[in-house]
Parts: structure tokens; sequence; C-alpha cells
């Protein structure tokens, strides 16, 4: 027999995932998506409950129960139904965490499906099939202290109906009109067995898909705060941290490392010129003219304003200042009167080596004064430490 078991409560997998992505559940959205959702609920267990009372005709039809029976279960359901809307409608879940006040909604329909039990014996079966269900799509909502709790009370409700009472429960299937009702009732129980299986497989899926689109989220966090906003490389807090841990790495397996900084020449007078927003585009284009001329191991990053820097792991002194002049002449060549007419664009760096007691701060000095070197010379140049 079919009731309101299909709808038990059969929280929206959308929503599932919804709520690991949102931090305030109770923004307006997110009331107006769970009101909506309830509405569903409710419609559908007006239609399974109208469904179990049809059941229930046939029987009444073939004389095994009352007539009464059939309008009397679904009064029943849709008195229940009717009060968990009027509370859905005015907001009062809402303020709970379980907005489908689940606990309270199983009991309700568990307990009218016992009534009818001790009410209606000679169909009991039905009714017992059906606890099966509701319990069962509960438990997709409930919490395990809250399955703890409604499975106590199933217990003691059936322990009344089959320790206590006396009643003899069973299925008529005496005529031709009784055996199509019984097999009605599994045949719908079985049919809500199979929507739960389908449901619980489509929330799997959306729930992985929302988690992929989590970790997506959380991957781009990190680099948003690892990277400079405007010119996409490292950001100096980040740029930093890599300095240290390829000092340690290349003391701990003994190989070189060298570190440039670099300077964009006479920038100021760039953008006092040509305006910000010239100068932002410069040094977008810098930033993409030196990931484009440096190896995949090498680590780029904003040190301030227009200076950056590079880090370069195993590399010797000669080899790196060759890199940073190859890289000076790259940048000078540009044609960056495509910006302004008449814009010419050069850098200077300093290079360093890494020696046996530097520290980060005495490698990045003697870098700094490599650059202040380079500038003193003329600029548009490159000068070692």
């Amino acid at each position: 027999m079919s009731t309101a078991a299909t709808s038990f409560p059969d929280r929206n997998a959308a929503e599932v995932a919804d709520l690991a992505l949102t931090s305030d559940a109770t923004a307006p959205e997110v009331r107006a998506r769970r009101m909506r959702q309830r509405r569903q609920m409710y419609v559908g267990q007006v239609v399974s409950y109208s469904l179990g009372a049809s059941v229930l005709l046939l029987y009444a039809y073939d004389g095994a129960i009352s007539m009464a029976v059939p309008s009397l279960f679904w009064a029943g359901g849709l008195m229940i139904i009717g009060t968990f809307t009027v509370l859905s409608e005015s907001g009062f879940g809402d303020q709970f965490e379980d907005h489908y006040l689940t606990v309270f909604q199983i009991s309700a329909h568990m307990a009218l499906q016992l009534v009818f039990l001790l009410a209606v014996p000679t169909v009991g079966v039905a009714f017992i099939s059906v606890l099966f269900l509701i319990f069962a799509f509960g438990t997709l909502r409930m919490t395990s202290r809250q399955a703890m709790v409604t499975w106590c009370l199933a217990t003691a409700g059936l322990a009344f109906v089959f320790l206590v009472s006396d009643l003899p429960i069973g299925l008529p299937v005496a005529t031709r009109l009784e055996r199509t009702a019984s097999m009605l009732c599994f045949v719908l129980v079985i049919g809500q067995c199979a929507f739960l299986g389908l449901f619980g497989s489509t929330l799997r899926k959306i729930l992985y898909r929302r988690s992929i689109e989590l970790k997506a989220a959380y991957q781009r966090i990190e680099e948003l705060a690892e990277l400079d906003e405007l010119t996409g490389s490292y950001n100096r807090r980040c740029i930093m941290r890599l300095l240290d841990a390829e000092i340690e790495g290349s003391r701990e397996m003994a190989k070189a490392c060298a570190i440039a900084l670099i300077d964009l020449d006479w920038f100021k007078r760039i953008n006092d010129a040509h305006g910000h927003p010239v100068g932002d585009e410069v040094l977008r284009t810098f930033a993409i003219t030196v990931f484009a001329n440096i190896r995949p191991a090498d680590r780029f990053g904003r040190y301030g304003g227009e200076e950056f820097l590079l880090l370069l792991p195993d590399t010797q002194a000669d080899a790196a200042a060759r890199m940073l002049e190859r890289l000076r002449g790259i940048v000078a060549d540009l044609d960056w009167g495509a910006f302004s007419p008449g814009m010419r664009v050069t850098i200077s760096a300093g290079v360093a080596t890494l020696r046996d007691n530097d520290t980060a701060d005495t490698f990045l000095a003697r870098a700094d004064s490599a650059l202040y070197s380079a500038k003193a010379q003329g600029r548009n140049r490159i000068a070692t430490s």
C-alpha cells in the first residue's frame, strides 16, 4: 500500500550540497528553496495517501473491511499533512536545524499506520509493510540520534500490537479482488523502494558533483591567496615562503641556487606620463613575458610595486646572469609602443647566488645591492653579487 512514505522526508539532493556551500542557511533564498521543497513533499504525501486509500477501497468494495476505512485513512493522512503544512508555511520549522521536523513527521505517520493496524487487523500486513518504508525514507534525513528515537517508538508500537494484543493480523486473499488489492499493496511498496534507490543514487551523484565543485572553489581560493591579482605572479608572502623553502632544499641537496631582484626602469615616469591603467598593462605584459621565458622549476613573484623576485633553483651564477641578460633583451625589444606611441620599457636586475652562511634576508640583501649597482650604472643592465 502506498502512503506518505514516498516523501519521508525526501530532502532534495541539491539542497544537501547547497548547504555545504552556503555559510548562512537562514538566508532568504535558502528559506524560499526549503519552502518549495516542503510543498513538493506534502503534495507527494497527498498523492501517496490517495493511492493507499484507493487500495483500501478495493478491500472495502469486496467486503473485507468497512467502507468507512478508506475515507478515514485518507482523512487521517490529510490531517497530518495539513498540520505540518501549516507549520511549514508559518516558517516554524526554519528555526530548527532539521526544518522538516523529521522525527515528528515520522512519528505521526507511523502512529497512523499502527492505529489502522489495530483497527483493521485483517489487512494489517499492508500497514506493517508501510512502516518499513516510512522508516527507510526517514533515515535519508535523520541523524543517528533521531534514528534511534524513531526506532524505539516503532519498536514500542509493534511490541504492543504483537505482544499485548492478540489481534489476527493478516492480508485477505480469499477472492480475486482481494488478491488484486493485496498484490497492489506490495507493488506500490516495491515501487517506493525503487524510488528510494533512485533517489539515493541521484543524491550521491549530485553530492559527488558538488564536492568536485567545492574542491575546485577551494583550490581557486588557495590560488588567489598566493597570487598577485594584477600580474598573476606569486604575491610577496608566497614568494618569500618559496624562497625559504628553496634555500633549505638547496642546502639539503647540496645544489646551487640563484635569485634575481628585477625592477622596471623609470616605472613612475610611465605612470605619470601615460596613466596608471597603462602602467598596469605594462606590469601584466612584463609578467607574461617572464612566464614565457623561464623554466618550469623557476618561481616568479611580485616583491613590491614594480619590483619582482625570480627564484632560480639549481642554477650557478654565470648561468643565472645569462638567463637574466636574455630576459632583459627580450623585454627591451618588445613593441611597447602598442600601449602608447614612443613608449620604451627596460628592466634592471640584481643577481645573487646562495652562500653557506646566507639567510633569506642576507640573500635578498645581496641581490638588492646588485640591483642598486645596475641602476647606478645607468639601468637596463644586469649586475651580480
